[in-house]
């Protein structure tokens, strides 16, 4: 099984060169089954729409995961709880719209992948402890019991969170992944349990930014230049960071791992 894991896409520069490389690397790479990260999709770069969704699942995304901007567009909170490949935190406050964990078939049909979103509770928005709720989804959710794979993304600010998580599931997830901070991180690796894992795997736009920002005007807004605008996506040439995971058919567990980046200037 070879799993292809993106990071946040982040506004138009993200989509386009998701849209313009990824059924050749599906090809490839021999991908059976590919996550990415959406909540910043849109074209300012906050949120995500059901066209846009819709787009991602018709080039061969087979589940979208997210974070802190899952409500930025009004318009999910009315179509995520039809739209079963659209996650958002599983920690999120009880009532909320939609899921955050759910279960689907790979390309070929013959085994069943888990995903799993969970978001950090350190300066993000106010949420359930993610480890409490972590620990309530590993009663549901059994690598090898019900589920062939399972992957986490957790969606957090700071580095410890993410590596305690990973810690946590390992042996018990396939792979965990970080997402947020939209800055690629050198560790990734298979933990000793059998989990892969990276801190961060980055975001998919433009880096020559501000964590995908205009880099121009987010220097005005840290030099307090009253002429700065609201933060804007960059739009110059995008490159594509994520992992890929191969995992064993039989444990569930990874083998191998590829930290992805292509082209952009992180490629160069």
């Amino acid at each position: 099984m070879n799993l292809l894991i993106l990071g946040d896409i982040m506004g138009p520069s993200g989509r386009k060169v998701l849209k313009s490389n990824l059924e050749e690397i599906i090809k490839e790479k021999k991908i059976d089954f590919t996550i990415i990260n959406g909540e910043n999709a849109a074209d300012d770069g906050k949120g995500i729409t059901r066209e846009i969704a819709s787009d991602f699942f018709k080039i061969g995304v087979d589940v979208i995961t997210s974070g802190n901007h899952i409500w930025d567009k009004k318009e999910t909170v009315a179509f995520i709880g039809e739209e079963k490949r659209l996650l958002r935190p599983a920690n999120l406050v009880e009532g909320s719209p939609g899921n955050g964990y759910g279960s689907y078939l790979c390309k070929n049909k013959k085994y069943k992948v888990s995903v799993i979103n969970l978001m950090g509770n350190v300066f993000m928005r106010k949420t359930n402890d993610a480890f409490l709720v972590a620990q309530s989804l590993q009663s549901k959710i059994k690598l090898k019991k019900n589920s062939d794979f399972i992957v986490v993304d957790f969606h957090g600010e700071i580095t410890s969170e993410k590596n305690a998580i990973g810690h946590f599931y390992d042996g018990k997830a396939t792979a965990v992944v970080g997402t947020h901070t939209h800055i690629p991180t050198a560790d990734s690796r298979i933990l000793s349990k059998g989990t892969a894992y990276q801190t961060d795997i980055g975001m998919c736009g433009d880096y020559d930014s501000v964590i995908g920002m205009n880099k121009e005007n987010s220097l005005m807004k840290f030099l307090k230049n009253k002429s700065s605008k609201n933060h804007f996506p960059a739009n110059g040439l995008g490159t594509l960071s994520g992992l890929i995971v191969e995992a064993d058919n039989n444990t569930g567990l990874a083998i191998n791992v590829e930290r992805f980046i292509r082209g952009g200037v992180l490629n160069n």
